[in-house]
């Protein structure tokens, strides 16, 4: 972001406004974690501040500070819509084109007339942003709005709420600090946000040690359905309706499920297909390690995008279909496949 565009925001941001947090659809750990944190510090200077999310989000997340304040557009739509109307300024986090919103808000969020200001690490943001920060190399939204407080001589203002927000988006995107985006800053950070008063431990057992018996359950069906292409260094898992049903599914209980599917020994990509019969849609997770791109697999396959590393997709045929989609195109990809650098 530049210099000049930092002034203006800090002018902005001078004088009381109605200002308005949105993160993405299905809002991961990342996606609350900054609505949060920018949400706490905004409050604190003074603003009205309301993060209005699209939907609901995984009850792991519920525990973060002011979780219980935030709006769900869907439904909560009037006084999420007051809020839109009244704002001035709208932060849009950790995503790069309004219909990650959904249909619904991604429409009234396009004839919103106020500011826009966006921060995000996906690729290819698009430009909707009177203020942009993007930066792909950055593990997390989390660690960005970290930086955006630098921008702003404003590391000194993070709290202990602020900081719990930021570590859990930043553990979570990062998959406890393992991927390959996390870098000695992010580290450093990490360490400045524990001396600032997130507690590690207990945000770890808040988002990770809290499962309920459906879950597990769900995970061992997961894994029973897991599926290995050894000529193409690939896995995938599947998980229909049914069985969602079966193990009473709610709403995060896949999450990190792709995962255990690229532990695998020799897989560098791996994926999951969800039913999802309400929506009716196929909802799709990708993962891979080293040069194989699931976002370009994604963009071109599968409606999606994201990371190089980490992506998500849909599709609007049955679950066979989309499978077999999958296994049809896998081929045109065996000499990627077969010399990521990780292998």
């Amino acid at each position: 972001m530049k210099a000049d565009e930092i002034k203006e925001i800090k002018q902005l941001l001078a004088t009381p406004q109605n200002i308005v947090i949105v993160p993405h659809r299905n809002p991961d750990g990342d996606a609350i974690g900054s609505s949060l944190a920018m949400y706490h510090f905004l409050r604190n200077k003074g603003h009205n501040a309301t993060v209005v999310t699209p939907n609901d989000y995984p009850e792991f997340l519920k525990w973060l500070p002011s979780s219980e304040e935030s709006f769900k557009f869907d439904i909560q739509n009037r006084q999420s819509k007051n809020c839109i109307d009244e704002a001035s300024i709208i932060f849009l986090l950790d995503f790069n084109a309004l219909h990650r919103v959904g249909s619904d808000m991604q429409g009234y969020l396009e004839n919103y007339k106020g500011t826009f200001a966006m921060i995000d690490h996906h690729q290819q943001p698009d430009d909707i942003a009177t203020y942009l920060y993007s930066d792909t190399s950055i593990c997390s939204t989390c660690q960005m709005v970290y930086h955006f407080f630098e921008m702003l001589d404003e590391v000194a203002s993070i709290n202990a709420d602020i900081a719990t927000c930021l570590y859990t988006g930043i553990m979570t995107d990062t998959g406890s600090f393992r991927f390959p985006s996390t870098t000695s800053t992010t580290h450093r950070i990490i360490g400045n946000l524990i001396d600032k008063g997130a507690d590690n431990a207990r945000i770890h057992n808040n988002v990770y040690d809290t499962n309920s018996y459906g879950r597990l359950q769900l995970l061992g069906c997961a894994l029973s359905n897991l599926k290995v292409i050894n000529e193409l260094n690939t896995a995938y898992i599947t998980l229909n309706q049914k069985e969602l049903n079966e193990f009473n599914y709610q709403k995060g209980d896949t999450e990190g499920v792709v995962n255990y599917a690229l532990s695998l020994e020799g897989v560098i990509f791996a994926a999951i297909f969800i039913e999802d019969v309400e929506q009716q849609i196929i909802k799709i997770s990708l993962r891979s390690k080293g040069s194989f791109s699931v976002n370009k697999f994604s963009r071109e396959h599968f409606d999606g995008g994201g990371h190089d590393n980490a992506a998500g997709g849909k599709s609007t045929m049955s679950l066979e279909a989309t499978v077999k989609k999958f296994k049809d195109v896998l081929p045109n990809y065996k000499i990627a496949l077969l010399n990521s650098y990780e292998i």
